[in-house]
């Protein structure tokens, strides 16, 4: 049999348009139940493995902070549990538990509603800017500009620190931590495998200009938040 090349040229065509109408309706069939099952969640099973204030975490349920309004989450750290609630979508990513059973027994059923409280959405940290520190007696890169991110290593002590190094890994100021939030301590122990992570910071005073080459102290900071980005 012989086609005209104007006659093939048609024959292809249309065989890439059903090619390509097949393609579309397998990724439309394939992408609808993943969003269906991501908003029909209701439970979770596993061991807690981060639990602070009312936050608590589950390898089960990646993506997620568990929130359980009322209620001390840190008494079912490394407890092996089963959690029953809803995802909120207007605060991704809080899953709010409606009720947890662990050994059999019911060990929370909620009876308060979510309230932001030190909770951040998602735009609240997106708004946050980063600081671009480069050395201790610049104090241009931080003063006045009152809230910002950075990227560093929490060193605990009689003090902490958030202990920010050059490119070359050589520490190069240290940012004195005076509080971090119950959010952002539930948080590093998420964090508890990565070394360095981004701070959200509320910027306070500097340090005194004779005390920073003693110390690499460039200024006082609340932690409100902590992340990978």
């Amino acid at each position: 049999m012989h086609f005209s090349k104007k006659t093939a040229i048609l024959i292809l065509g249309l065989a890439i348009l059903v090619v390509f109408a097949g393609s579309v309706a397998c990724q439309k069939k394939a992408e609808t139940p993943a969003a269906e099952a991501v908003t029909a969640v209701t439970d979770f099973e596993g061991t807690v493995r981060a639990a602070l204030g009312r936050y608590m975490y589950l390898s089960t349920a990646q993506g997620f902070d568990i929130v359980l309004p009322g209620f001390d989450a840190a008494t079912l750290a490394g407890k092996t549990i089963k959690v029953k609630g809803n995802l909120l979508p207007d605060h991704p990513p809080v899953f709010l538990a409606d009720s947890v059973e662990s050994g059999g027994q019911t060990v929370y059923t909620r009876s308060q509603e979510f309230q932001v409280e030190d909770f951040n959405e998602v735009k609240v940290r997106e708004a946050v800017k980063p600081l671009t520190i480069t050395g201790i007696n610049k104090p241009e890169e931080w003063e006045g500009k009152g809230e910002g991110k950075v990227y560093g290593k929490l060193q605990k002590g009689d003090v902490n620190y958030i202990v920010i190094s050059d490119d070359k890994g050589k520490p190069l100021a240290n940012i004195v931590v005076d509080s971090l939030s119950i959010y952002s301590n539930y948080y590093i122990q998420k964090l508890r495998l990565f070394d360095k992570f981004w701070f959200y910071v509320k910027i306070k005073d500097s340090v005194d200009k004779k005390l920073r080459t003693k110390n690499k102290e460039i200024f006082h900071a609340d932690v409100f938040d902590v992340g990978l980005y």
